[in-house]
């Protein structure tokens, strides 16, 4: 239960929720001003699924992320200096500065990449699993997609696969209401998507994404499931990204009042009065808490700003044909 867990132990969780959401306020700033390439989709809202997910992961266990990444690459143990230097496009970044922000991956954390393509981390971390459990290692691959991705051919695919080999995946659906600027009840009947679990034989649990201690309570059951060899577990966690699909993106397809009701459910602020009720952060601690990670991350920009960029030769390095 959430009485359960240590203050301390979720002190840094929280620190770590803000520090996810600081690094996608400062990216969406610098972007806006015209500082950073590409595009940029923020996962304001959505923090407590990644926390919540990989605080059971250990460093070498993996992970697959999606184009709305940075919050599970930043809860993997990712650099944000770094981060800020591939969103730049910097030679010092995480790719080289040629992947920017859809597609950052580090293998020494268990990063296997973000990924453009929607549900195309599936079958990656289906592979990695694979590869996990024919070496007997008792490490765990955590799946991150959207809800759009379960529509597609690669997620069942996938799923199948998974569950008739027990490979040790959870497959974590975070479930933010819209695939771009499609309701998602616009386009499936299906108002509990664990429902797909149940067709191919394997457990679902629906969480409220908000909750940073429900999605513990319930990663930390699929975990320990897949470790012990029990194989997947579908989690749907039900959140909402409070921008745009992407930043720039007016959002004229959901209503002012749909939004002010998610942001009325926070879950950096639901967090903070766990920690306030069991007297383990105070307003002027919380304070102090915030304006650390807020230097930290002004810092990580300011690093990013000052990489170098690569030299347009280089452009046909890293580049592979099979």
């Amino acid at each position: 239960m959430a009485g359960d867990f240590d203050p301390a132990w979720v002190t840094e969780l929280y620190r770590c929720m803000l520090r996810i959401r600081a690094f996608e306020e400062k990216a969406a700033e610098l972007y806006q001003k015209g500082e950073l390439p590409g595009f940029l989709h923020s996962s304001v809202g959505q923090e407590a699924v990644p926390v919540g997910v990989t605080a059971w992961l250990e460093r070498d266990d993996l992970i697959t992320s999606t184009h709305r990444g940075h919050g599970h690459i930043l809860a993997k143990g990712a650099d944000p200096a770094r981060m800020f230097l591939e969103l730049y496009g910097s030679e010092e970044g995480y790719n080289r500065g040629k992947g920017g922000s859809m597609h950052i991956m580090d293998f020494s954390i268990g990063v296997l990449g973000a990924n453009g393509i929607v549900g195309g981390g599936v079958p990656i971390a289906v592979g990695a699993a694979l590869s996990l459990q024919n070496r007997g290692s008792d490490r765990v691959v955590a799946c991150f997609f959207g809800d759009g991705a379960v529509t597609t051919g690669a997620f069942h695919e996938g799923v199948n696969m998974a569950a008739i080999w027990d490979l040790p995946v959870l497959f974590v659906c975070e479930n933010n209401q819209y695939a771009e600027s499609t309701p998602h009840r616009t386009v499936d009947r299906a108002r509990d998507l664990t429902v797909r679990a149940q067709g191919y034989g394997i457990p679902g649990e629906v969480v409220d994404g908000n909750d940073l201690f429900a999605v513990l309570e319930a990663a930390r059951r699929a975990v320990e499931r897949a470790r012990r060899g029990g194989g997947p577990t579908l989690l749907e966690c039900r959140t909402y990204r409070w921008y745009g699909h992407y930043i720039g993106d007016p959002a004229v397809y959901r209503s002012e009042e749909e939004v002010a009701s998610w942001k009325a459910r926070d879950p950096l602020g639901r967090v903070a009065g766990w920690l306030a009720e069991r007297g383990a952060l105070d307003e002027e601690g919380e304070a102090r808490l915030r304006a650390e990670v807020q230097a930290e991350i002004e810092a990580a920009a300011a690093a990013g700003a000052r990489g170098r960029r690569p030299a347009p030769e280089s452009a046909l390095e890293d580049v592979y044909a099979g």
